[in-house]
């Protein structure tokens, strides 16, 4: 299993990923990830970095067990207090494709 490759890039983009929170409260919010540096970072090459990450109330609602990048992502959000109060009382979905366009949608509960 993957150990945590992955928080140092989240922690990287976590300002741009606090904004587009916020953002994604009245609309959808994407954020252009660069390629290079998840590859750089992990092998995830025959899984892919896709994932699908549902968060309520700062907890995650799906599995994301074997994602380590969903999990790292999900570490690094809870790890900061103001992206945790946020949380609080959110539904958001998180989700990035085959392109490294993180999709972020977040509505009140």
């Amino acid at each position: 299993m993957e150990i945590e490759k992955y928080i140092p890039l989240w922690k990287k983009y976590l300002p741009v990923i606090r904004i587009q929170l916020k953002n994604s409260l009245q609309r959808n919010a994407t954020l252009q990830l660069d390629k290079t540096e998840f590859e750089a970072a992990g092998d995830r090459d025959s899984a892919g970095y896709t994932f699908n990450l549902n968060i309520e109330k700062g907890e995650v609602t799906n599995k994301i067990r074997g994602t380590a990048v969903a999990r790292d992502l999900h570490k690094v959000l809870i790890a900061n207090s103001a992206i945790n109060e946020f949380l609080k009382d959110k539904k958001v979905n998180i989700n990035m494709g085959k392109d490294f366009i993180l999709k972020l949608k977040a509505s009140s509960m």
